[in-house]
C-alpha cells in the first residue's frame, strides 16, 4: 500500500510540462522512493491551488471533494493514455471516453430551464461546476493536442523507478528531474559494484 505524503517537496515541472499543461496534469501523482506517494490533487484546497496555479480557476472558486475526484479521476485516464502512447498499446476504450466526454462537456450556451412560478429561463450550471468542467475540457484538449502532435513521439515516462511521471525526451535525457537522474545513476554504479549490472 502506497503511503500518502505531504511534507516532500514538489519536484520541478518535468520537460515538457512547461509546454504542455497535460504532462503538468499528468504528473501530480508522485510516486516517491520508500513506497511513499505525493498527490498534489489530493485534497480540494490542494486541487484548486494547483488549478489556480495554472489559471484555470479563481482563487475564490470553493471546489469541493466531488470536483476534485473528477479531476483525479481524469488524471488517471489521461495517465492511462499516456501509458498506452509510451508502449505502443491501443488506448483503453475507458480512458478514451473519459477524455472525449472532458471534452465536450463544456456547454457553449446557457441552458433553457422552467420554473413553476416563473416560467421558463436560461442559465448556466453552477459557477463551481462550470469552473471544474472548464478546467477539464482544457486539460482534456491539451492531451489530445499532445498525442496527436509532432511532440507524442519524444513522450516517455521517466526512467528512474519508482518515479511514474511523463516527460517529453530531449536527446538522451528520459529523466524527469536531476533528482532521478542522479537516482538512476546511482543504482546503475550500485549494480556494477555489486555484479548485478541492470539496464536502462
Amino acid at each position: 500500500m502506497q503511503e500518502t505524503v505531504t511534507a516532500e517537496p514538489v519536484p520541478p515541472p518535468a520537460p515538457g510540462a512547461e509546454q504542455y499543461l497535460a504532462l503538468d496534469f499528468a504528473n501530480t501523482a508522485i510516486a516517491l522512493p520508500g513506497g511513499q506517494f505525493l498527490d498534489l490533487l489530493g485534497t480540494p484546497a490542494a486541487a484548486q491551488q494547483w488549478l489556480v496555479e495554472r489559471g484555470l480557476a479563481p482563487a475564490d472558486a470553493g471546489l469541493r471533494e466531488m470536483c476534485a475526484a473528477q479531476l483525479r479521476s481524469l488524471r488517471e485516464n489521461i495517465r492511462a493514455l499516456l501509458a498506452s502512447r509510451v508502449a505502443g498499446l491501443p488506448a483503453l476504450p475507458a480512458a478514451l471516453a473519459a477524455v472525449n466526454d472532458a471534452l465536450t462537456r463544456v456547454p457553449t450556451a446557457a441552458l433553457l430551464h422552467w420554473d413553476e412560478k416563473n416560467g421558463p429561463y436560461r442559465a448556466a450550471p453552477h459557477p463551481t461546476t462550470q469552473i471544474v468542467d472548464h478546467a477539464l475540457a482544457t486539460l482534456a484538449a491539451n492531451t489530445a493536442d499532445l498525442l496527436t502532435g509532432p511532440d507524442a513521439e519524444r513522450l516517455t515516462a521517466c526512467g528512474s523507478p519508482p518515479c511514474s511521471r511523463y516527460l517529453l525526451k530531449h536527446g538522451r535525457r528520459h529523466w524527469c528531474s536531476t533528482r532521478c537522474g542522479d537516482r538512476a545513476r546511482a543504482a546503475r554504479a550500485y549494480a556494477r559494484r555489486t555484479g548485478r549490472e541492470t539496464t536502462d
